[in-house]
């Protein structure tokens, strides 16, 4: 797919209409969305829309130069143009008239709120949204945008920032926890995935039908217009308002006499205009079947991420939706006459089991901790092998062994952690545990790694870090120690009458 610079530079060299229109098509949501949460009205978002993509055709020849971050999207570069651009028309406008338009436009949208389907909480995220992006360092936002608003895979991301995918995936959850510190600070309390799923699906919404043409013949105008200082004034007058966006043609007629030179400029104008007024009338119809298909599958994706966002992490959640991907496999197989099969039988029962297991485990979120994100689809079905799911002893000491793979897991990469720092520090220990973080590949954690603390080796103790997190269940938790020559083990806590428990004593 061509890139959007390549598609600019196509533009500015050559004047080509289809190259901007397809700049256009890419951000025009986007680019509306963004203008709308700053002026809460439709038809003003439209004119921003419309100054914001004749900037764009304005500069076409400059961006790609100093100036412009090095990255393959125009995304960044028409975000922050359509906040600067959002902000100077609302500085425009006065104060009393702006209140009655944002009173009348609110009670318009306030009146339709109901029933959409959106979660609430994204009413109060969507007026701060745009603040809290631009307290995002530069290469933050860009991919916040490119990875929610624009629905780009992580590859994509990490290709358009110059890094690795995992790098990626990195920068964009550090990035989406820095907005959703921004968002409690204003009482807005949702966790980092729950965010990064409402903005995926509520960030960028459709603009109106038409107007991508309208700013492309406009914009096409405005980048052309700019060899004559009367052209020019032509562009501008047609950018300005909705109402002048219908006198395009009578606009070009009057420039055209202006001079032979000109007239021959305008007419050529005047063709694109009608040309691709011409295109639009029968992709309209085109546009509106494509959007109801879009506003569907909007609808399910909708329906499928408010499912995602209820489970514990994204790790966790990836593992369960394989498990329930393999019930769904195995329960195809049992429709085919397999159920005779003692090992499909098995296998069923196995991963209902473990199904089950799972659905105790979001019952009893008191008995979670956040290593159990490290756990992937083969310790579920071994916790759940011999677990006596019908009491509650034994749901407790299912748990329990989930807590403990989970716990080993994690005790295997600090372990591993550990043993480079070490041999890269003349085989000393560090005395902050967070001194290991650069050494975890993947990354850990920081909220796992406080639920430890380093405790040199002495006397008879050969064990350099322990857990220092309160049990969950005093009666089955164990807690981990880890010894600095790659021993990983636990030790029980039992007594919970204890008003000095042996896990605080080690």
């Amino acid at each position: 797919m061509t890139s959007d610079l390549d598609l600019l530079r196509q533009f500015a060299r050559e004047n080509t209409q289809d190259a901007f229109a397809e700049i256009v098509r890419r951000h025009l949501d986007l680019v509306f969305s963004a203008a709308l949460r700053q002026v809460r009205s439709p038809q003003l978002a439209e004119e921003v829309s419309q100054s914001v993509f004749a900037d764009l055709a304005r500069n076409a020849g400059k961006i790609g130069g100093t100036g412009v971050p090095p990255v393959s999207s125009l995304t960044p570069w028409l975000y922050t143009v359509t906040r600067r651009a959002a902000i100077d028309l609302i500085r425009k406008e006065s104060r009393r008239q702006l209140r009655e338009q944002i009173a009348v436009e609110m009670n318009n949208m306030n009146a339709t709120e109901s029933g959409t389907g959106v979660p609430p909480v994204w009413f109060e995220i969507e007026p701060l949204l745009d603040d809290a992006m631009a307290a995002l360092d530069e290469t933050d936002r860009s991919a916040i945008l490119l990875r929610y608003f624009e629905s780009k895979s992580l590859r994509e991301v990490g290709e358009a920032l110059g890094a690795s995918e995992d790098a990626a995936q990195k920068r964009v959850s550090r990035a989406v926890e820095r907005l959703r510190e921004f968002f409690s600070k204003r009482n807005v309390k949702i966790r980092a995935s729950g965010l990064a799923v409402l903005i995926s699906a509520n960030a960028v919404q459709s603009a109106p039908i038409g107007l991508a043409a309208t700013i492309s013949a406009a914009a096409v105008l405005a980048g052309t217009a700019v060899q004559t200082s009367t052209a020019i004034a032509a562009t501008k007058a047609i950018a300005t308002t909705t109402l002048q966006k219908t006198l395009v043609t009578a606009t070009v007629a009057v420039v055209a006499g202006a001079g032979i030179y000109e007239a021959h400029q305008n007419s050529q104008l005047r063709d694109q205009v009608q040309t691709l007024q011409q295109r639009q009338s029968p992709l309209t119809e085109q546009l509106r079947q494509l959007e109801q298909e879009r506003d569907e599958a909007t609808n399910q994706l909708t329906a499928l991420l408010a499912e995602n966002a209820r489970l514990k992490s994204n790790s966790n959640e990836s593992e369960l939706l394989k498990l329930r991907s393999e019930v769904t496999q195995l329960q195809r197989m049992q429709s085919k006459e397999a159920t005779d099969d003692p090992f499909t039988r098995s296998v069923l029962a196995l991963t209902a089991r473990a199904m089950e297991l799972n659905q105790h485990l979001q019952q009893m979120p008191d008995k979670q901790i956040p290593e159990l994100q490290w756990l992937d689809a083969n310790d579920w079905l071994k916790a759940a092998k011999n677990a006596n799911l019908d009491t509650d002893d034994g749901v407790r000491q299912a748990l329990n062994q989930l807590r403990d793979l989970a716990k080993h897991e994690v005790g295997t990469l600090i372990d591993n952690a550990l043993d480079k720092y070490i041999s890269q520090n003349n085989g000393r220990l560090p005395d902050d545990i967070s001194k290991l973080e650069p050494y975890f590949n993947p990354p850990m954690d920081s909220a796992i790694l406080q639920r430890y603390q380093m405790r040199p080796a002495s006397g008879n103790s050969q064990w350099a870090i322990e857990e220092i997190a309160p049990p969950v269940d005093y009666k089955y938790d164990s807690h981990l120690y880890i010894g600095p020559n790659g021993h990983v083990g636990t030790y029980s806590v039992n007594n919970p009458d204890d008003p000095d428990p042996s896990w605080s004593k080690k």
